[in-house]
Formats: C-alpha cells, sequence, structure tokens
C-alpha cells in the first residue's frame, strides 16, 4: 500500500486522542469519547476520500489549493437540519468566488443514499452530501449533533472553528437577524489571516449515533486484525508480491499502520475502485464496513498485538512463480532495455506461435520483470509472420494472447467461454515502457492456459472498447466531462468492463441505455486510480438487448490539485504517453446467438462500425450536428470540411448511414495514399478483434 503517513490529532471536549499531532498513536480512543461540544482545541485532520450522494469522489488533501473547507453534519429527518437550508445556502452565497469549499457530512448509519437524494430535494440542500458510511470522518471530526459546522484550513488541515453557523437559537426558519455569526467571522478570520476568536461552541441539532463511541472495545492484531488482512491484503503484500512490502510479521504491520490507515480512509487500499452502491462484482475487491472500521480503530488504539501466536509470522506467505498454476505455453516477451531517463515510444515486436495445432484459451497472466516500467502490455495473433525486426502493429491482429496494465496481470475467462488461437502464425505485442530513473532491462512473460485436448468452450468471448480519441481537456480545469458511447447492434451478455485513462483520469462510469431510453448505471469508479487498474466483473452477467447504447463518461483533473498532473497549463488531448490522456474502456463479452460452432464474425464488425458516431455524437441522439464536430481534431475537421458533401439528404445532420458512407471513402482514399495507420486506429483496431480477450 502506497501512501503518505497520516499525522492526526484527535479531539474531544479537551481530550486529544487517536495519533497525536507527533504522528505518534496516543493512548485514549476516540470511540470513548462521548462529550457533548466539540473538540475544544484545534485538531488536525487526516485525509479521507468520501463520495456524495451522486457519487463523485471527493479527497480531503487533494483541496490543498481552497481557502477553506466547510463540512456541515447533517441526518435525514431531522428538522433542525432543514431549517437551516437556508441559512447554510446564505453562507455559502457570502463566501462564493474566494474559494471555499462546501460539503455537507451524512454520517447516519441509518441514511441510505437514495434516502439522502430525496432528503436533499425536499430540504432544498444544494451542496454535495458527503457520505459518511462508516462513520469514521465523524467519529475522528468529534460529530455529535446536526447542523455543527466545522471549518477546515487546507494550509495546515486544522479545524479552526466547530460549532453552529449564528444564534438563532429558534432554528424555526431563521425569522430573527442573528447577533453573532461566528461561522461567517471564522471564515472572515481564516481568509484575513488571523486566529479565529471564538473556536469551538454546542450546536443544538439533532443528536447522532456513533454506536462505537459507546461499545468501544480493545481490538487484538492476533485476534481481530490479522485475518483481516489475510483476506484482503496478503494475496499481493506477500515476499515477491506485487506490493512493496510483505505483511509478514506483527512488527512490520505495526510500523506501517498509520499508513494502513491512511490508505484505507482514502480508499486506495484494497485496489478496488467500484464504488459498493452501483452494481454486483464477482471479483469484489472492497473490505466490509465491519473490516474497514476494525482497522481503522485498531490503528488508533495504539494497533496493540495481543496474546497468542503471531499468525503472519507462524504462516508465511510466499508468492507463487505463476498464480493460476503451470501455464500450457510460455511465450517470451523479447528483452527491451527502458533507458533511466526521456521517452520510450511505443514498441511492436512479435514472438513465433510454437503451436502446431489450435487451441482454445481459457486464461492468461503476464509477469512483468520490471513492475515499475512497464506501463502496459498488449497482443494480438498474426496469421502471417513478420519479417525480422518487422515491427507487428494492431492492424494486423486477430484475437489477443493476454494483455497486462498496472495491477492487471492475470485474465480468467467466465465459465465455458474462451478464445480461438489458431496453430502457427505469431503473437503481435504492444508494449508501453516508462523510464522510472535507472536503466533496467524487462524480459516479461505470457503464460497461456488452455483447455484440454478435446474440449472447447460453447461460447467465444470478445472484446471490445468504448473509445474516444477526439478528446480535448482544457488547461486548469479540475473536472472536464467527456462521453462516449457503443450502439449495440446484436444482442450480447456483458461480462466485465476496463476502465482506463492516464494522469488526469479522475473518475470513470459505464451505462446501459435500452431501446426505448430506460438508463440504467452499471458501474461507477469515483475516483479513478492510474496505479492500480483491473477488470471489474459482474456477480451476474448483463443481457444487452440490440438497438442499446454503452456509454462510459470521463471526468479529468487538469487542475494543480492532481498531485499526478504534469503540467495543469497545458490542454490535453488523446495520446500514448502517459501524460498525455487516453477515453478507453473495454468490455468483455459473448453474442448470443454465437457459438463456438456457429461463429459470427460479422457482428464483431458491425459493432465496431459505430465507433466514430459514438466518439463524435456528445449528446447520444445518433447523429451529428456541426456543433459537435468543432474542435474534434482532424476527423472533426475533415467532416465539417465536407459536411454538405456528406449530408446528402440535407437536413443539416450526419446520420449513421451518411457517416458510414464517409468513412468509406476515406479508408479508400486511406489505402490509396499509403498512409501508415494512425494511434487511434491501431488502438481501436487492437480492442475489437474477433475473438478478442
Amino acid at each position: 500500500m502506497k501512501a503518505r503517513m497520516a499525522v492526526l490529532a484527535l479531539g474531544g471536549a479537551a481530550l486529544i486522542y487517536g495519533l497525536s499531532s507527533d504522528g505518534l498513536v496516543g493512548q485514549a480512543s476516540p470511540r470513548a469519547a462521548a462529550a457533548e461540544s466539540p473538540a475544544a482545541q484545534p485538531v488536525k485532520v487526516g485525509n479521507f476520500m468520501l463520495v456524495d450522494q451522486n457519487l463523485n469522489g471527493h479527497e480531503l488533501y487533494r483541496m490543498a489549493d481552497k481557502s477553506a473547507i466547510v463540512l456541515i453534519t447533517q441526518m435525514d429527518g431531522c428538522p433542525i437540519s432543514r431549517s437551516q437550508a437556508p441559512v447554510y445556502k446564505e453562507l455559502e452565497q457570502q463566501f462564493a468566488g474566494k474559494g471555499v469549499k462546501f460539503f455537507m457530512l451524512n454520517s447516519a448509519a441509518q441514511d441510505t443514499r437514495d434516502a439522502i437524494i430525496d432528503e436533499a430535494k425536499d430540504a432544498g440542500y444544494d451542496m454535495p452530501i458527503l457520505l459518511d458510511t462508516n462513520q469514521l470522518v465523524g467519529e475522528e471530526l468529534g460529530v455529535q449533533r446536526t447542523a455543527e459546522v466545522i471549518v477546515i484550513d487546507p494550509k495546515t488541515w486544522r479545524v479552526v472553528y466547530h460549532g453552529p453557523a449564528d444564534d438563532r437559537s429558534d432554528y424555526g426558519g431563521g425569522q430573527k437577524p442573528p447577533q453573532h455569526r461566528w461561522a461567517a467571522d471564522a471564515l472572515d478570520a481564516l481568509l484575513a489571516g488571523k486566529p479565529v476568536e471564538q473556536a469551538s461552541l454546542p450546536a443544538k441539532g439533532c443528536l447522532i449515533d456513533f454506536p462505537a463511541r459507546a461499545q468501544a472495545k480493545p481490538i487484538s492484531y492476533v485476534k481481530d486484525v490479522a485475518p483481516i488482512l489475510e483476506k484482503n491484503c496478503v494475496a499481493c503484500h506477500e515476499k515477491g508480491g506485487i506490493a512493496p512490502f510483505a505483511m509478514s510479521s506483527y512488527a512490520i504491520v505495526k510500523g506501517f499502520s498509520p499508513m494502513i490507515r491512511e490508505v484505507v480512509m482514502t480508499h486506495r487500499m484494497p485496489p478496488y475502485g467500484a464504488d459498493p452502491h452501483v452494481g454486483h462484482f464477482s471479483d469484489k475487491g472492497n473490505m466490509s464496513p465491519d473490516e474497514i472500521k476494525t482497522l481503522v480503530h485498531w490503528v488508533e488504539q495504539g494497533a496493540p498485538r495481543g496474546d497468542g501466536a503471531d499468525p503472519l509470522a507462524e504462516h508465511p506467505h510466499v508468492a507463487t512463480e505463476w498464480p493460476l498454476g503451470k501455464p500450457d505455453l510460455v511465450l517470451d516477451v523479447p528483452a527491451f532495455t527502458i533507458p533511466a531517463t526521456g521517452v520510450v515510444d511505443y514498441q511492436h515486436p512479435w514472438v513465433a506461435n510454437p503451436e502446431t495445432k489450435g487451441h482454445w484459451i481459457r486464461a492468461t497472466t503476464v509477469k512483468v520483470e520490471s513492475r515499475q516500467g512497464v506501463h502496459h502490455i498488449l497482443t494480438g495473433y498474426m496469421k502471417d509472420v513478420p519479417a525480422p525486426g518487422q515491427p507487428a502493429y494492431e492492424t494486423r491482429w486477430g484475437g489477443s494472447v493476454g494483455g497486462y496494465a498496472v495491477g492487471a496481470e492475470s485474465e480468467v475467462d467466465p465459465a465455458n467461454t474462451g478464445s480461438y488461437l489458431p496453430p502457427g502464425g505469431a503473437v503481435g505485442i504492444q508494449a508501453h515502457y516508462t523510464p522510472f530513473g535507472k536503466q533496467v532491462v524487462d524480459h516479461s512473460r505470457i503464460g497461456v492456459y488452455f483447455y484440454k485436448d478435446g474440449q472447447k468452450p460453447k461460447y467465444v468471448l470478445h472484446d471490445q472498447v468504448v473509445i474516444d480519441t477526439t478528446i480535448d481537456i482544457p488547461p486548469n480545469v479540475a473536472r472536464h466531462h467527456e462521453v462516449a458511447y457503443l450502439a449495440i447492434p446484436h444482442d450480447m451478455l456483458l461480462y466485465s468492463a476496463f476502465p482506463h485513462a492516464h494522469y488526469r483520469g479522475y473518475a470513470s462510469d459505464l451505462w446501459v441505455e435500452y431501446p426505448g431510453g430506460k438508463m440504467k448505471e452499471l458501474l461507477v469508479l469515483p475516483r479513478y486510480d492510474f496505479n492500480w487498474q483491473r477488470d471489474y466483473t459482474f456477480a451476474t452477467p448483463i443481457r444487452i438487448p440490440a438497438g442499446s447504447k454503452l456509454i462510459a463518461h470521463w471526468t479529468y483533473d487538469n487542475s494543480k490539485e492532481n498531485p499526478a498532473n504534469p503540467d495543469p497549463k497545458k490542454e490535453i488531448r488523446w495520446g500514448e504517453q502517459s501524460w498525455d490522456e487516453m477515453f478507453y474502456t473495454a468490455i468483455r463479452f459473448r453474442w448470443l446467438d454465437e457459438t463456438s460452432d456457429h461463429l459470427l464474425p460479422q457482428y464483431d464488425q458491425d459493432l465496431a462500425r459505430g465507433h466514430m458516431m459514438g466518439m463524435l455524437d456528445d449528446n447520444l441522439d445518433g447523429k451529428l450536428e456541426k456543433a459537435e464536430l468543432i474542435n474534434r481534431g482532424q476527423m472533426g475537421d475533415m467532416l465539417l470540411k465536407y459536411f454538405a458533401m456528406i449530408d446528402t439528404n440535407h437536413d443539416g445532420a450526419l446520420e449513421p448511414q451518411e457517416l458510414a458512407a464517409a468513412q468509406k471513402m476515406m479508408r479508400a482514399r486511406h489505402r490509396e495514399e499509403h498512409k501508415p495507420a494512425t494511434t487511434a486506429a491501431a488502438t481501436t483496431a487492437s480492442a475489437g478483434q474477433t475473438g478478442g480477450r
């Protein structure tokens, strides 16, 4: 688990508890604090990430450029919270344009996301409501009631005010003018660089139940924590594993305990980005709420060991060479020297396929030698063997023979599905290497697992991608949104989705729009993590009928709030390198009409034919107006230039058949001029091959 160490100081009344200001674990537990007033002295708030009612992710420490951050406690059904809505709106308006970020904070365990959405509409709340489902942020802040206003200084991450908005004691709609505006005064002082005179006052809101405070119990590493780590973490945090350290003993886990707390609170670990409010997944990697709370509370109690043998030391875990067992075929990716610095273009080597008979593939694993230097590896079968030294470009590929991205090594096909590897030929490779300050030689290997001789799956597994190579991300924008879709020409069964972007990718989701217009949300990543990418496999495959659209949204953070942003002052477009950007959500599926004995390659061609419309049609109406083609790169410029000629029915829009005719003409011209394939075309081709994985 990679993270900065959190330095936490928690308070309740005059008590400092949890992690003290010097980063050492204190003796008292926040669970034992039940004071009726907020902390009397400033407390430093540790980093956390919470989603709001619309499943937008908000990480506290990414808002360091704000002048102040304000959290206002809320609970559904509380008349005091409801009556204060105009007061909060007035406070927010007073500081509009001054860099103050306002949120509501719901730590009420009984309130569901849907109920909070309805409550916000009824009460007139117009700011994001953070869902503190596990109550850990409310516990840390010493929250007791609704209507508490908490002002945080982003320069120090300390709470400078905790109390009511003002002194309107009737809370019946705010008819009487306030005599004291404590929250506004605190914000004025903070923005002016002055101390806050009145830092803490009791609020008169509804009491919020925090059961862990009343039920505080000692937590043991041996009895309680080690089993959670073994279940959720040790598969990566083992000797020789992908993680940076092995959880091999209590001493090591305790040493990393502040880091463990932070990465759990910010949802960076375990590395599974799918929000639990949407969808059900068979490869679910989220810890349960009880597991999360146990880990965090254990750290705050001082990470006690407890009695008994150390489970992780007694039964050490060591990574196996091949996590799925010995492969049936191992392909050696040609060794490549990654320089210490500079830019490395995508490499396109190939290896001969040694198999003399065809096989159906059921799984693959890519073993990367240099985890720091390899960004991704993609593969595709080629019937014709290239000449020695000739690049194996993606436009020549058929089905995939395995792939790797950071955090994703193995692909196991759904039951009774697979893809076919013909005999002979070659396997083309697209390798993206990234220098990291040290010259190394990478010699990755691809392990392939076949169905047994004489066996084959009933169904054929395919890959395709919702892609947009025309994205244009303005500079200095914290939340830039893009959309694209795939029009589904035939009934399909959707197994999984794999969202991919680069450093500026912030959030992603996937929807299906059924014929008739009904929408259903399938997958939400409130906070995309470039360092951990993977498939999200639906617990029950989803039937997508012909005539539907699979719609992906991507949000990009091209601002200084993004700590991974190479340069927020640059306008960003599609590109191969990680400092460029991508809009890419791959899907794995099968055609409902197709079996391994009845192949339908034309279905893949029908699906790929809709790529351009899905990229450019931002209003999702199935046709292109001129406004949708402006500032959309070379493709948009070309369509605008010949718009009148392409628009054969002269209705002011390009329908799919008109766009298809234009594409056919452009492909013919492309072949005549013998131009090399563009990166965008090659990427699309590699993701959408017949029988692909």
